[in-house]
């Protein structure tokens, strides 16, 4: 739509008339001055933009109004060849509107209004004048019709929508120079005008396109000889045709939510509506949007006269689908050449504009905006289904937007086993080994299709097929079945969304590799890259909201990465992933391992180097990175990626482990400190040893004192080892020497000051009540700093969890003193700290017990049984909970048999022993902290 000065047109060769008699304006005339006068937001601005009527007032204004608008006038002089098609539309606009002068002022008094602001505005004037010259030459080309009216109303109404875009854009601009008198001061409020004025141009652009083309077959229709015009009122014959070049495909499955809907969206209603439908179909390559689109043409053959699929990947391709269409639609007269590509794409589309068949029209793989916006009819009717992966391709022109999501295990189970010929055969392991197939996939149907050609081709059960997968699934990924007809493997089908990639979002996807796929915070990149010192320099952007938003913003245009709308949580398809660790040679596989630990560490305490204790401030923080920490050591054991530094990935590791341990997940925690140990490179530092410690706490949570002893003792030399150790002589009954322990222990907290001596006296508190020596209990425990001069009802008060351990004690203890009324009330706030804090595991069946247990005192059974009842449903889900589910099942004494059955299986050495509380208390710890 690019104009030069030599083609614009003058009023002469326009055929406008100088003089007539004003007609009265149509009614598309009456929304375009109240649309701007809403968004000026001001009616001083109004009454000052209707003083000027003319390019010549506006020039004369300028030029008398000061040395900053003599200035503008200069400046604005030079595009005086741009303005050309201004003028011109202008005066189309002002003889169509009825020659009302507040149209050309809206046009001629904005643009003097916007050059006084941006006049002393700062270094802005330049800029605003090149936005009027940029907007003013996307305005339609007149110069080569020779009559436009009288108008058809498609085309008047199409010139109203264009001239409403381009006044309001000038008010909006004046509105926003009144609000940033200094606009290049702020760059956010810069980027929004230059985001608007993006928006607008491009609006202008498919307005115009939509004038030529009206005129285009304005011009047509007046041009045609006499006798074969249509006459008014004269019934079209029907055209039946159908140009769809791809096979139908009879695996189809599935996906009917989005086949119906296209169909609501497309299918044209019963009665006559004119205006165009059109949709996109959004996604990743190879989620299925071209068979979607193929699916719906076939079976729309009966619906619409007319299906033409344009194949719209490539320029040559458009051309050639639309020339073949011309042809197909008999469209060239007998003494036209039908290679002529252009002629082909303009006689379609004006065929498509002007017929009254009804028509679909399928553009299949559009990445070239602008290639597509001169293939897309201007027609006021029709069907258009577009497929993309590109975002911004998408959403122009106007289409309702749907974005095409992989199949979930069920779909893509049911789809690989139509594809193999097996739907009926849906026994139990067929149906596991297709769902498990499918996750592999993530539930892509390019990657089905794919892994479902290779069983066909090769005759393979599904069970080889996944053994073969498993093993070997990049070189599957860059395989290409004979019967496969897609062009694309998993291997190559992203790689032009790639190519078109900047630095900074391919070094984001990259990174992304290294996470769990499906729930990453974007809090993780932001708060670790901002923490950490030594993070290579390639990785700055993540430091920064606004340049990880732009890294962010090419990967959701062409559906690498998915966003949540509600949080700032990416996602992204787990074969993308790994096709793009596969592109990683081992260097750059170790750089980012390593930058992601870097940033994962963030989340997690050092619990080694100070002498911490709970770290639930920060659970929220580690919760959001354990997945990741997962998916990273499943990447270590499944394809051999390994770091440059060993010793900080096993500190990772290990952080993580003391959170799952804070949060007892302690069959988690211990797979994960037993990695850590043998990642550790140096085993002579104080994480080695930490990790040698955690290991035995968790041996001690599970009830396993004597076991816990040798990882104790191996940990001496870490701030907590003297005090673990007497947590595992307590527990077996060796209580002089836990004694013995506990002294030493607050010895040396004592002699360093450190503000941690709470913790051995609450230690040395449960082994005096283990003792039987209840009241020196309670005086051990007033000892904790935190717990100085309290009582009962100020413990009950205070919202800190750490302290629902002590409750939990001394509610222990009040019942040894016989205050069971004053038991109750620590017990059961106790409970509620836990439940809350922790969730159904062990400490709050530790907790449900207690209650439990001082209902039965109190004589409430109602109460006790209610308690354990859910102790016993939560221990019975647990893989830890058995020890717990046997004493629960103990106190409930109709299951007394299932107890002593549980019992002698975990401790032979009980066998026949009496079935009471001595026996059964031996299977869980004496206290649980």
């Amino acid at each position: 739509m690019l104009h030069t000065a030599e083609n614009t047109p003058t009023i002469e060769q326009l055929k406008l008339p100088k003089h007539r008699k004003p007609r009265a304006a149509k009614a598309v005339w009456t929304e375009p001055l109240e649309r701007f006068r809403e968004n000026l937001h001001g009616s001083d601005d109004f009454h000052i933009v209707n003083q000027i009527h003319s390019l010549k007032d506006l020039m004369e204004h300028l030029e008398t109004t000061g040395t900053q608008n003599m200035k503008a006038a200069i400046i604005f002089s030079k595009m005086a060849p741009s303005m050309g098609f201004l003028v011109t539309f202008v005066d189309v606009v002002t003889l169509a509107s009825g020659e009302d002068p507040a149209f050309t002022a809206a046009v001629w008094g904005s643009i003097g209004a916007l050059l006084t602001l941006a006049s002393s505005a700062g270094n802005t004037l330049g800029e605003v004048v090149k936005m009027l010259e940029e907007l003013a030459i996307e305005l339609p080309n007149f110069g080569y019709q020779n009559d436009i009216f009288p108008m058809s109303s498609r085309l008047e109404a199409t010139v109203a929508e264009l001239y409403t875009e381009v006044v309001c854009f000038y008010a909006r601009t004046i509105h926003f120079f009144r609000g940033h008198p200094r606009a290049l001061v702020s760059k956010a409020a810069r980027a929004k005008l230059d985001d608007d004025f993006i928006r607008t141009e491009r609006c202008i652009k498919r307005f115009s396109l939509r004038v030529e083309n009206a005129l285009a077959v304005q011009s047509e229709i007046k041009s045609a000889p006499k006798g074969q015009e249509q006459k008014h009122g004269q019934v079209e014959k029907r055209t039946k045709f159908q140009h769809i070049p791809l096979l139908r495909n009879s695996r189809f499955s599935g996906r009917s939510a989005y086949i119906k809907k296209i169909r609501d969206t497309l299918e044209p209603p019963p009665s006559h509506h004119p205006y165009q439908r059109s949709m996109a179909l959004f996604g990743l390559g190879g989620v299925g949007k071209t068979q979607l689109a193929l699916h719906y043409a076939y079976e729309s053959v009966t619906k619409y006269d007319v299906v033409l699929w344009i194949s719209a990947d490539t320029t040559a391709n458009i051309e050639q689908s639309f020339a073949s269409a011309a042809q197909g639609l008999n469209l060239y007269r007998t003494s036209e050449g039908s290679q002529d590509s252009a002629t082909a794409v303009f006689k379609v589309k004006n065929w498509l504009s002007c017929t009254t068949n009804s028509w679909l029209l399928i553009f299949d793989n559009g990445e070239d905006l602008r290639e597509l916006t001169e293939a897309w009819p201007a027609s006021s009717h029709g069907s258009i289904l577009l497929t993309t992966r590109d975002f911004d391709v998408a959403r122009n022109p106007e289409s309702v937007l749907l974005q095409v999501e992989p199949f979930n295990n069920e779909e893509g189970s049911t789809m690989l086993l139509r594809y193999i010929d097996a739907e009926s055969n849906r026994e139990a392991d067929q149906l596991e080994y297709a769902t498990t197939l499918s996750k592999y996939l993530g539930g892509l149907p390019l990657g089905l299709s794919q892994i479902g050609g290779l069983i066909v081709e090769r005759r393979m059960s599904l069970k080889v097929t996944l053994a073969l997968y498993e093993g070997k699934s990049t070189a599957i990924h860059a395989r290409k079945p004979a019967i496969h007809g897609y062009e694309h493997t998993i291997d190559t089908v992203w790689n032009a969304s790639f190519k078109r990639l900047p630095e900074i979002s391919t070094r984001l996807l990259q990174m992304l590799v290294f996470f769990n796929p499906d729930s990453i915070h974007e809090d993780i990149f932001i708060h670790g890259s901002q923490h950490i010192d030594g993070l290579d320099a390639g990785f700055d952007f993540l430091a920064d909201e606004l340049d990880f938003g732009d890294a962010e913003v090419p990967l959701f245009r062409f559906a690498l990465v998915n966003k949540d709308r509600d949080e700032p949580i990416l996602s992204l398809h787990r074969l993308v992933q790994s096709v793009t660790l596969d592109r990683l040679d081992e260097a750059n596989r170790k750089m980012y391992f390593d930058a992601v630990v870097q940033l994962l560490s963030c989340g997690f305490a050092d619990k080694w180097s100070n002498d911490v204790g709970s770290q639930i401030h920060a659970w929220e923080r580690s919760q959001k990175c354990l997945p990741h920490i997962i998916h990273l050591e499943s990447l270590v054991k499944r394809h051999s990626v390994r770091s440059f530094n060993g010793q900080q990935y096993a500190e990772l590791l290990l952080r993580c482990s003391w959170y799952l341990y804070e949060r007892e997940m302690y069959d988690i925690a211990r797979n994960m400190v037993e990695s850590a140990i043998n990642s550790f490179e140096d085993k002579t530092t104080l994480a080695h040893a930490s990790a040698i410690d955690l290991v035995g706490l968790i041996d001690l949570e599970l009830c396993k004192p004597e076991r816990a002893l040798g990882p104790f003792k191996d940990a001496l030399e870490i701030p907590t080892g003297l005090t673990n150790l007497t947590l595992a002589y307590t527990g077996p009954g060796n209580l002089d020497e836990a004694y013995s322990f506990h002294q030493q222990a607050i010895d040396i907290r004592l002699r360093t000051n450190s503000d941690r001596i709470g913790n051995p006296y609450s230690n040395l508190a449960c082994l005096r009540l283990r003792m039987g020596r209840q009241d020196d209990a309670e005086e051990t425990l007033s000892r904790c700093p935190s717990l100085r001069d309290f009582t009962d009802e100020t413990l009950l008060k205070t919202g800190n969890p750490r302290f629902s351990g002590d409750m939990a004690l001394l509610a222990r203890i009040r019942l040894q003193q016989g205050r069971v009324e004053d038991e109750y009330p620590l017990a059961s706030k106790a409970l509620a700290f836990r439940q809350k804090l922790l969730g159904n595991r062990l400490k709050t069946c530790d907790s449900l017990y207690d209650v439990a247990s001082i209902l039965h005192l109190q004589g409430n059974d109602g109460g006790a049984i209610e308690r354990l009842e859910r102790l016993v449903d939560i221990a019975s889900s647990l893989n830890e909970g058995e020890r717990q589910l046997a004493r629960a099942l103990w106190k409930l004494s109709t299951t007394l048999a299932r107890a002593v059955e549980i019992r002698d299986r975990l401790r032979p050495q009980d066998i026949g022993s009496p079935a009471n509380e001595e026996f059964f208390s031996k299977l869980t710890p004496w206290m649980l902290w």
